[in-house]
C-alpha cells in the first residue's frame, strides 16, 4: 500500500511545492487536507485530487492516513503537531518549528510519547553543495575552522503580493514573530548541522529598509566551544535579510588549512542570470602544490524552488525505507533556541549565553 499523506493547512507556500513532488511519487497517496481557510483548502484539494475535510479532528481520526504535512502559521504548529502525534500520524512540519521553547518541548514530548516520526522541513540539509561543504568540514579539509559567514536572504518585503496577499500572516508578530524568526532559522539550522551548538550570540535585528514587518534584517555573531574541526571560539556570522534583491556569494569558511567559498546558495543568488560556467564552490587548501582555487564538479540547482522540492523525498524514505530522520524535533528546537537568543540580544544589547546541554 502506498504511504498515505494528508495536509494540515496550505498557508505556507512551500507546502504546495511538496504536494507537487509527492503527487509524482508512486509510493505515495495524497489522501486529504484540512485548512482553516476553506476556500484555499478546497482549491488545493481539487488541484491535487484529494478530499477536503472541514474538521481537523475528523481527518486526524482517519485510520488510513499515515502521515501529515503541517503548513499552518507558525504559532499553530505546536497545536497541530501535538494533535497529529496523539492521532498516531508521522509529521513533516514546516519551519520554524514553533515560536517558543515551551511549544517545542511540548511537541517533542508528544512525538516521543506517541512513537511517531517528526521532521522539520529544512531544505538546506538536502542541497548537494551544503552536504559537500559539511563533509569537507567534518573531514578536516579546512583544518580547524575559525570564522564562517553564512547569508540566507529573500526579497519578499519588496513584494506587495507577499505583504498584502494570502501570505500576510508571515509579517504578523502574533503568528510568526518576525522575518528573522521566519527565515533565519534556515541559516541557524545550517550552523548547528555543520558545526554543532553555539555557546553564545550577539545580534542586531531591526527594520532598516522597510516598516511593513516587525523586522527586515538581522545579523547574529555566534561563538562556538570548539573541538575537532571547530576552532575554540569559532565565530559564525549569520546574515539574514528579507530585503535583498540579488546576490552571489553565500558562504565563506576560513580554516587554518584551507578556505571554502560557496556561491549561488540562497534565493537572491538564484534569481539572476549567472555565467554558463559558474561554479558553486571554490576551495583552497594549503597542502596543494599550486596556489589556485579548486572548483569541485557540483550541481547548482536551477532555482531556489529546486531546494524546496528536495524536502519531501527524504521524509518519505525515512518512513518507508528506514532512512535517518532528516531533521528531528530535538534538532529543530536548537534553531529556535538560537533565533530566540538572537532576538533577546538585539533587544537587550547584551551577549546571550546558551545553557549547557542536558545530559540524559
Amino acid at each position: 500500500m502506498p504511504l498515505s499523506i494528508a495536509f494540515i493547512s496550505f498557508a505556507h507556500g512551500h507546502v504546495g511545492v511538496y504536494a507537487d513532488v509527492l503527487k509524482m511519487m508512486p509510493e505515495v497517496r495524497l489522501a486529504a487536507c484540512w485548512d482553516d481557510d476553506s476556500v484555499r483548502g478546497k482549491s488545493m484539494a481539487e488541484r491535487y485530487g484529494m478530499g477536503f475535510v472541514p474538521v481537523l479532528d475528523d481527518m486526524l481520526g482517519d485510520g488510513t492516513i499515515d502521515a501529515v504535512i503541517i503548513g499552518s502559521p507558525t504559532n499553530r504548529h505546536a497545536e497541530h503537531a501535538i494533535a497529529a502525534a496523539r492521532a498516531g500520524k508521522h509529521i513533516l512540519c514546516q519551519k520554524p518549528m514553533a515560536l517558543t521553547l515551551e511549544d517545542c518541548d511540548a511537541m517533542i514530548a508528544a512525538v516521543q510519547e506517541n512513537g511517531v516520526t517528526f521532521s522539520i522541513a529544512y531544505q538546506m540539509r538536502h542541497d548537494p553543495v551544503n552536504q559537500f561543504m559539511r563533509q569537507a568540514v567534518h573531514d578536516g579539509v579546512l583544518g580547524k575552522v575559525g570564522c564562517v559567514r553564512r547569508r540566507h536572504c529573500i526579497p519578499v518585503l519588496f513584494n506587495d503580493d507577499f505583504i498584502n496577499g494570502g501570505t500576510h500572516w508571515h509579517i504578523d508578530p502574533v503568528q510568526n514573530m518576525g522575518m528573522f524568526m521566519d527565515d533565519a532559522t534556515h541559516a541557524a539550522d545550517w550552523f548547528y548541522w555543520t558545526f554543532g551548538r553555539p555557546r553564545s550570540v550577539v545580534a542586531e535585528i531591526d527594520n532598516v529598509l522597510t516598516t511593513v514587518a516587525p523586522d527586515d534584517t538581522g545579523v547574529a555573531i555566534l561563538r562556538f566551544e570548539g573541538g575537532g574541526y571547530v576552532a575554540p571560539g569559532m565565530m559564525g556570522i549569520l546574515l539574514n535579510s528579507s530585503v535583498t534583491h540579488v546576490g552571489i556569494n553565500t558562504t565563506e569558511m576560513y580554516g587554518d588549512k584551507g578556505v571554502l567559498i560557496q556561491n549561488y546558495g540562497d534565493a537572491p543568488s538564484m534569481s539572476i542570470a549567472r555565467p554558463a560556467d559558474a561554479k558553486p564552490v571554490f576551495l583552497f587548501r594549503t597542502d596543494q602544490k599550486e596556489r589556485v582555487w579548486q572548483t569541485p564538479d557540483l550541481p547548482i540547482p536551477a532555482s531556489h524552488g529546486d531546494r524546496i522540492a528536495a524536502v519531501p523525498k527524504p521524509f518519505v524514505d525515512c518512513l518507508l525505507n528506514g532512512a535517518p530522520v532528516p531533521a528531528p524535533a530535538e534538532e529543530g528546537r536548537v534553531a529556535i533556541e538560537m533565533v530566540l537568543a538572537a532576538y533577546k540580544s538585539a533587544k537587550t544589547g547584551q551577549r546571550v549565553t546558551f545553557p549547557p546541554v542536558k545530559k540524559t
